[in-house]
């Protein structure tokens, strides 16, 4: 969640990269003592996942082999239980876990006749669930249920990915355990590495744990606080190994290239060109980080040869691609070296799938980069969704972690590029992926919204997001921009949702809430212009300020967000267009007694809606106009002198009998709400109406004046 004030947008330069965080335990003996075994599964992998220190989102996995009674026999039965497939530690409930009865699991070694059989053993974790528990577990369960102990974890925080990812890294491994931490070369995941892991323990039934080369550690104790205390100070001992290793010289090679200072305003320039580029089935939402990872990475002396290499554990990869995008910070407004840079990308992927792919690969997925570094500037993340776009940029910042303390012990070495291919191309990984839901369909869509805290910007920002919608809202009110957006991300999460208090008269907010846009969201989709206020008074006491300040929001301020928004909406023109959607007002195209100021500026704006219609066409910019007529339940404007106006203009009490006038004015005899506008606004927003431009939707209730013609 983001509030900003719009004038106000220049980012802090980042300090210098910090070596590891060296974790403490966070265990609670009062917190846990009346926990139940499960409970305290529990509390250990939520104490485990919320510390970005010891592992980060989604990853790592814990056990324990519990007893618990079956409800067949009805007798004492171990069963193992284990963080299920796609869950995170730091989030998860108890139903996160699967269960499966320890038994049946250990039983499976009968069917298993080598490291071809990886995938068919998978297949059989189903039959063993306990006590028909419908959480899936993962491919990693055997590396817990054929470890003779009773409580597992396996975490890959940085620290001890470095040690997993680096040519030094067993023999670092030796000298800070001194031989009580096990080694084991690279295997992807599955019942050979679990095999492979339990013969190794087994054969040196001294240790305490094993690294697993390219995974992370695995280690395990007699319960559940020692297990957690034992995985922390492990993580606790590579972090401080690692940072007196740091201490001896710069990393990467020392600093070339300094943070532009000027690199929030450069990447606002950039992420909606490179996101305009990014063709595919769907759009891209970005994500741009500049923290300190970033522009120590990206400025250093090692950056093109490290980034090259790609990421190395797994978990950072399956995020991130076989590679990021690195362009020369000279050349970004040059728009054909941008389109050359990302063609060369997608043809360098589709060429690294045909070396790679198998008999039965699925087929190939979206060909762009996922992550886009630019030395002095940061890192940018594209993704179909703004939460996936955000973790593709986290991760990658682990990935520089680990480089860091890689190259620090050794040289740091990436996955083997058929590896590579066969975890991102894995059939059980792309079964997962076809299980997923289809995705909502305005889900890589960013819409912005002036006017966004008042009640028809509001609830138009609710239907857009109820859709999938990432939503700017810009309003000059920052005390109800606030609770609208604290109680939006509540609702739809913070992802999805920015606001920046802007007044549309105000040239210079409303740029930088336009950039901002750009930044937090990578451009623009839709643009819904409905600032507004209202005024009412008989020509002879209108005066020039009230005049001006009419078309001061409601012209010029149309013309204002337009503008700023035409370069993002332009840049999308090659992925199907984009949309405007002015509010206008019955009184745009109905003459009204004792509003002339009012009237006479929505009918400009309207006007000038037509006139963007013709000059967007080309661009694939649709406009359109929704007129509403007297929505005044949960209208700001109605809350203020409008209404006493208004109601005095008709000669009518400001009361009930207000709502009644209009209803009973209207064709239908309903009321219209600030709900029924978004609805129109979706329509003339979404691929509903992709053949629509230059037209008007009443949303009146009925009113023969206001009929277009």
């Amino acid at each position: 969640m983001l509030l900003v004030h719009a004038m106000n947008m220049q980012t802090p330069i980042s300090p210098a990269a910090i070596p590891f965080a060296v974790p403490s335990s966070r265990w609670d003996d009062s917190a846990a003592a009346a926990m139940s075994p499960a409970q305290l599964l529990l509390y250990r992998s939520n104490l485990l996942g919320s510390d970005l220190t010891v592992t980060n989102f989604g990853g790592g996995n814990t056990s324990a082999k519990l007893t618990e009674i079956d409800p067949l026999t009805g007798e004492a039965a171990e069963v193992l239980w284990v963080k299920g497939s796609g869950g995170d530690i730091g989030s998860m409930k108890l139903d996160g876990f699967a269960t499966l009865y320890q038994a049946k699991l250990l039983g499976l070694e009968a069917l298993y006749a080598g490291p071809d059989d990886d995938d068919k053993m998978v297949g059989y974790l189903p039959h063993c669930t306990f006590n028909l528990n419908t959480r899936t577990a993962s491919i990693d369960t055997p590396l817990h249920s054929l470890l003779p102990f009773a409580h597992v974890d396996h975490v890959h925080p940085d620290a001890i990915i470095a040690l997993a990812a680096s040519s030094g890294g067993e023999v670092a491994t030796q000298e800070i355990w001194s031989g009580k931490i096990g080694w084991l070369g690279w295997k992807r995941p599955g019942y050979t590495l679990g095999v492979q892991l339990r013969d190794y323990v087994a054969a040196n039934p001294d240790l305490e744990g094993v690294m697993l080369a390219g995974h992370g550690i695995i280690c395990w104790a007699d319960n559940a606080k020692a297990c957690y205390d034992h995985t922390v100070a492990l993580i606790a001992d590579a972090a401080n190994y690692l940072n007196g290793k740091l201490a001896a010289a710069p990393a990467f090679g020392g600093q070339v290239t300094a943070p532009n200072p000027d690199r929030a305003a450069i990447a606002a320039d950039l992420m909606p060109r490179l996101r305009g580029l990014m063709t595919g089935d769907r759009r891209k939402l970005g994500h741009f980080s500049d923290d300190a990872e970033a522009l120590e990475f990206t400025g250093s002396a090692q950056f093109e040869r490290l980034a090259a290499v790609g990421t190395s554990c797994p978990d950072h990869f399956l995020r991130t691609k076989i590679a990021p995008l690195t362009l020369d910070p000279s050349r970004l407004k040059d728009d054909a070296y941008l389109s050359e840079k990302i063609a060369a990308y997608r043809a360098m992927y589709a060429a690294y799938y045909q070396r790679c792919k198998r008999a039965n690969s699925p087929a190939m997925r979206d060909a762009n980069p996922v992550v886009v570094l630019v030395s002095g500037i940061g890192r940018i993340t594209f993704a179909t969704d703004k939460t996936t776009a955000r973790l593709a940029g986290e991760f990658y910042g682990n990935a520089i972690n680990v480089m860091r303390g890689a190259e620090a012990i050794g040289d740091y070495t990436g996955l083997d590029e058929q590896e590579a291919f066969d975890i991102e191309y894995w059939l059980l990984e792309e079964a997962k992926l076809q299980r997923m839901p289809a995705p909502k369909p305005m889900v890589g869509k960013v819409a912005l919204v002036t006017g966004g805290a008042g009640g028809i910007g509001a609830a138009t920002a609710a239907r857009l997001m109820a859709d999938g919608t990432c939503v700017m809202l810009a309003d000059r009110d920052a005390a109800a921009l606030e609770e609208v957006l604290s109680g939006f991300a509540k609702q739809y999460g913070k992802d999805v949702i920015r606001a920046a208090v802007c007044d549309v008269t105000d040239e210079a907010q409303v740029q930088a809430a336009f950039d901002l846009c750009a930044r937090e969201f990578g451009g623009l989709d839709i643009l819904v212009a409905n600032a507004g206020i209202a005024s009412s008074a008989p020509i002879e006491e209108t005066t020039v300020a009230l005049w001006r300040k009419n078309y001061d929001v409601l012209a010029e301020g149309y013309f204002l967000t337009s503008r700023a928004a035409w370069p993002l909406l332009k840049a999308m023109k090659d992925q199907g267009g984009t949309s405007v959607v002015f509010i206008g007002s019955k009184n745009a195209l109905a003459a009204a007694a004792g509003a002339s100021a009012y009237a006479s500026a929505k009918a400009a704006a309207n006007h000038l809606a037509r006139c963007l219609a013709l000059e967007g066409a080309p661009e694939g910019i649709r406009v359109n106009v929704v007129n509403p007529d007297a929505v005044i339940r949960g209208s700001k404007i109605w809350d203020g002198d409008w209404r006493q106006e208004r109601a005095g203009a008709h000669g009518i009490d400001a009361g009930k009998e207000l709502e009644e006038h209009y209803r009973q004015r209207s064709l239908l005899k309903r009321d219209v709400l600030p709900e029924d506008i978004a609805e129109a606004v979706y329509f003339l927003a979404s691929d509903m109406s992709a053949k629509s431009t230059g037209n008007m939707i009443n949303v009146d209730a009925g009113n023969a004046q206001a009929f277009t013609r």
